[in-house]
């Protein structure tokens, strides 16, 4: 029996460190597409493609008016709302900046969802996780480099991303206690199409090459591929046993950015990071009763 519990905890790790190569799958496919296409338009395409993905499967597993219900709407389009706002952000960010640096930025949401926890959900803030994030908030600022000629502009989207993030973690937090993952991730499609589908008639331009279409396929297809994996492997492994294999995300954006577009991190980017990995995974190893639950440990 050990080791069959053993066996599932190492499938529901390959899982979580497949579902966020699916998350820097999608971070990469928006670059990409970002130097034809409006990233609204990605946005849209994005949530569209994945949203019709998401539901064939469900639909085909489990009876669709009972996979609508849920117990909290507002809160279902509240944090939709958030995942929107924090995907237009990367990908506009992405536009500008090198895939590692703007996922080590996007990074700092585990940092204010300790600021926020408090407040919203009744957690203590203590001397040590206050000081995580602090320190955790320094490694932001040193792969942001602000300044007057240093740091971008888009950077502050990224930063934008991590803030609403947190938010949005929060919030997955709240409707852990109501709501079935798949139906969470079922309204995370249908909102996020919802909003953004109008654009479509607005911004659409057939791609005359087979490059950009191939782009649409993935940010859809790594879209509702990594937040299933993401399920797969909650059901197999505990979530504080899978949570600090999240950053494994920073690793396979490094390795894309690297193999697609040719961007090696520079130093900042790679000190920046790794305070601000250190100082999530010191917070993941405080928070280890109340962690993060299935279907979100950060947005894509």
């Amino acid at each position: 029996m050990r080791g069959t519990g053993q066996r599932e905890t190492l499938i529901g790790i390959a899982l979580m460190v497949s579902a966020v190569a699916g998350f820097a799958g999608i971070d990469a496919s928006a670059k990409f597409l970002s130097g034809t296409m409006n990233p609204l338009l990605i946005v849209a395409v994005r949530y569209v493609v994945s949203f019709v993905i998401v539901a064939a499967a469900l639909a085909w597993r489990r009876d669709i008016v009972g996979l609508m219900r849920t117990r909290k709407p507002g809160l279902q389009v509240l944090r939709s709302l958030c995942l929107v706002t924090a995907t237009l952000c990367s990908f506009v960010a992405l536009r500008y900046l090198p895939l590692a640096q703007v996922t080590s930025i996007t990074f700092a949401s585990p940092l204010v969802v300790a600021l926020i926890a408090g407040p919203l959900l009744g957690e203590r803030v203590g001397w040590r996780r206050t000081a995580a994030v602090l320190v955790g908030f320094s490694g932001v600022l040193v792969v942001s480099r602000p300044g007057v000629s240093g740091m971008h502009p888009a950077a502050l989207l990224a930063v934008v991303t991590a803030l609403v993030n947190g938010v949005y973690i929060v919030v997955t937090r709240m409707l852990a206690a109501h709501d079935p993952p798949e139906t969470t991730m079922f309204y995370t499609g249908l909102v996020g199409s919802v909003l953004t589908a109008p654009a479509l008639p607005f911004l659409w331009e057939t791609p005359a090459e087979p490059a950009p279409w191939l782009g649409i396929a993935s940010v859809g297809f790594f879209g509702a591929l990594g937040h299933w994996l993401l399920i797969l492997a909650h059901r197999r492994a505990p979530a504080s046993t899978l949570a600090p294999f999240a950053y494994a995300h920073l690793l396979w954006a490094v390795l894309l950015g690297v193999l697609i577009f040719g961007h090696l991190p520079d130093r900042w980017t790679v000190i920046g990071g790794a305070v601000v990995a250190a100082s999530g995974l010191y917070l993941l190893y405080q928070e280890r009763p109340r962690i993060t639950p299935p279907e979100e440990e950060g947005a894509a």
